[in-house]
């Protein structure tokens, strides 16, 4: 049989594969599973609670991480840049806590994508590889070329973000680590305005309920003007990490 054959480091890479020809197959992709989200009552952000905090415990390994993420490089780019179209964020450079928190909500069926999840379940990535990969993300230098908006209301922008944004994701969009809140500077405009319209309207089923009633009297144009001021931070240059 091919499975005993494989060497054991190259069987995380290679099922995937595997699956995608057995998916390919049978015409039946993994469905995605549904936990109570922010429509629930009692419903808590960031409980810690399940699979994720076995990940957040786990010390990721950034050349494995390298190797796993090739299951992912396919939307994400190798880079983990994205597309600026908005369709698929950009990834690298995000603290490695909220990428084990928004893959394990995901994971867990409490942040709806169907998309992804055929490539980063529970039957395709362990645990570990899962902090493996956020490692491996967070390390990676953030692209310069991000999906930039129109630039017409930067001004309105500006006061919105001071306003409601920067208590929790900063002056420079750099988040908060401890607390899971992204890095947002780098990142494609058509993702951040997707991201805010559906917080807004409760679509995100693992939103912090702070951000949705922060968000909750913006107009579409506040939307477009907030992600697009948001789109164009920058970070200061950091300091190369130890691998």
């Amino acid at each position: 049989m091919l499975s005993e054959r494989v060497p054991m480091k190259s069987s995380r890479l290679l099922f995937p594969i595997l699956l995608g020809v057995a998916l390919t197959a049978e015409a039946v992709p993994p469905q995605q599973p549904k936990a109570p989200g922010i429509e629930s009552p009692g419903y808590e952000w960031n409980a810690p609670v399940g699979e994720k905090v076995e990940a957040l415990r786990r010390k990721g390994n950034a050349e494995r991480g390298r190797e796993t993420y090739q299951v992912c490089q396919g939307c994400h780019k190798p880079d983990g840049s994205g597309r600026p179209d908005g369709t698929y964020p950009q990834l690298a450079g995000q603290h490695a806590t909220v990428l084990i928190k928004q893959m394990e909500d995901i994971r867990e069926g409490q942040r709806d994508n169907p998309k992804m999840f055929p490539f980063a379940g529970k039957h395709v990535v362990d645990v570990q590889g899962v902090a493996d990969i956020a490692v491996h993300l967070q390390r990676l230098p953030i692209p310069p070329n991000n999906g930039r908006g129109p630039g017409k209301e930067l001004e309105r922008g500006k006061v919105l973000y001071e306003k409601n944004c920067e208590i929790c994701h900063a002056k420079t969009g750099e988040g908060d680590a401890k607390k899971f809140y992204p890095v947002l500077a780098g990142q494609h405009y058509a993702f951040l305005l997707r991201q805010v319209r559906e917080i807004k309207e409760k679509k995100r089923r693992n939103a912090n309920p702070k951000m949705v009633k922060a968000v909750q009297g913006y107009t579409d144009a506040d939307m477009e003007a907030v992600s697009d001021y948001i789109s164009r931070l920058t970070l200061p240059a950091r300091a190369p990490q130890k691998k």
